[in-house]
Parts: C-alpha cells; sequence; structure tokens
C-alpha cells in the first residue's frame, strides 16, 4: 500500500512537471543528488524497501554514491525450512502451533555511478555499482493457540540456534540502473532497478529491488 502511493504521488509529480518547463539542461547531472527511494523487494518473498541516497559528480559521466535502507523482508527458503521443522517438533506435543519467519534486512552501500547522457534529451539514464554491509535480523515467532511462546520455548523441549534467532553482519554487493528524469527545476524523479548479492552466513541472499527515488539535484 505504502509503495503504491508513493508510486502515485510520483505519477502526479511527472504530470504537473510535464506541464511546467524545466529549467535544468537536458541530460545535466549537476553537482550531486539526494533522494528519497520507495522500492518493491522480490526474491523468495514479496516486501517493501524504503531509504535515502544521495551523490556527487565527479566527471561529466560519473558519480560517486551512498544509499542506506531497509528492506522488511528477505526471508531464505533456508530460515523457512528450518523454522517449519521446529514448527513440527513443537507440534508433536502441542495442539494449534503456527509460526511466522521474517529476515529484516537493513543496509548501507557505497559505490560509483556512470551516467550515459542523451543528445537534446532530458533523460540521464545510468549505471551504478556498489558495495557495503548488511545487517540480517532473524525474526521467527512461535505461538500456540494464537498466544506467542517465543521466549518460552525451553519449557517445550525447544531451543532455537542461531539459524532461527540473533542477526548477524556481512557484505553486500549491489549493481543495477535506472533513469533520472527532472520534473520541474531542480525536483527529479528516479525510476530504477537493484540488484543486491548479501554474503550471508550458510549461504547467501539475493534481493532485487524496483522502484522511483523523488529528491533533488543541486
Amino acid at each position: 500500500m505504502h509503495i503504491r502511493r508513493c508510486l502515485t504521488a510520483a505519477a502526479v509529480v511527472v504530470l504537473a512537471g510535464g506541464a511546467a518547463q524545466a529549467q535544468t539542461m537536458p541530460g545535466d547531472p549537476g553537482k550531486g543528488y539526494a533522494e528519497f527511494v520507495a522500492q518493491s523487494a522480490f526474491g523468495n518473498v514479496t516486501s517493501q524497501n524504503y531509504g535515502a541516497e544521495f551523490g556527487f559528480t565527479v566527471s561529466p559521466n560519473i558519480q560517486v554514491f551512498a544509499e542506506i535502507g531497509h528492506t522488511r523482508n528477505v526471508a531464505t527458503s533456508e530460515i523457512s525450512a528450518s523454522a517449519q521443522t521446529m514448527a513440527g517438533a513443537l507440534a508433536r506435543t502441542q495442539n494449534n502451533v503456527t509460526y511466522s519467519v521474517e529476515q529484516p534486512l537493513t543496509f548501507g552501500v557505497g559505490g560509483l555511478k556512470y551516467l550515459l547522457p542523451v543528445s537534446g534529451q532530458k533523460l540521464l539514464p545510468y549505471f551504478m555499482l556498489g558495495f557495503g554491509v548488511a545487517k540480517v535480523n532473524n525474526d521467527v515467532a512461535y505461538a500456540i493457540g494464537g498466544t506467542d511462546v517465543t521466549s518460552n520455548l525451553a519449557q517445550y523441549g525447544i531451543v532455537l540456534g542461531s539459524d532461527l534467532s540473533g542477526g548477524y553482519t556481512k557484505p553486500i554487493l549491489t549493481f543495477g540502473g535506472g533513469v533520472m528524469y527532472p520534473v520541474w527545476e531542480s525536483l527529479v524523479l528516479d525510476f530504477q532497478y537493484r540488484y543486491g548479492h548479501v554474503f550471508a552466513e550458510g549461504g547467501t541472499i539475493n534481493t532485487n529491488r524496483a522502484g522511483v527515488g523523488l529528491g533533488f539535484r543541486f
């Protein structure tokens, strides 16, 4: 719902900007930019990502950038299978056992953007590559008859391992691309796609993010 609202607002800005005369030069990246980002995240599960990004132009076709973001859930098939196994063990002695699995991801990335100005056009396509760190939390919960018993599982003979509890910090690699479009004066929309690869414990976490950034150039 939040993603839908952000995209609707962005579409309104585009229409409004089409009626106004842009003050930026076609294809000019300016000295830099800052933007708020809202994306749909998809992979093993579908979720949402929110964050912020800013960058500075260091040459006519190169920008350095930094991004911070939070993806609500990137749960892998491995953690889902482990959680189901524990739920099965609990169900041997208890009735009406339910469980939920989430892996929230918070990350910070820095890197380079290669700009591809289109002659005579406002559109500014780009490719990007970044590297940083990601914090992954294992958020698994169990309930019996609708009552959360996650913190009391020991009394049922169940102990969650590190694969189902706690969290860890690991490197993350991202790459992708997009198109920046000036809608009015310094206001820009950034239609973007990002792929992320977290070098996680016990395997890897791969994420895809597609959405829009709304910000300004300076």
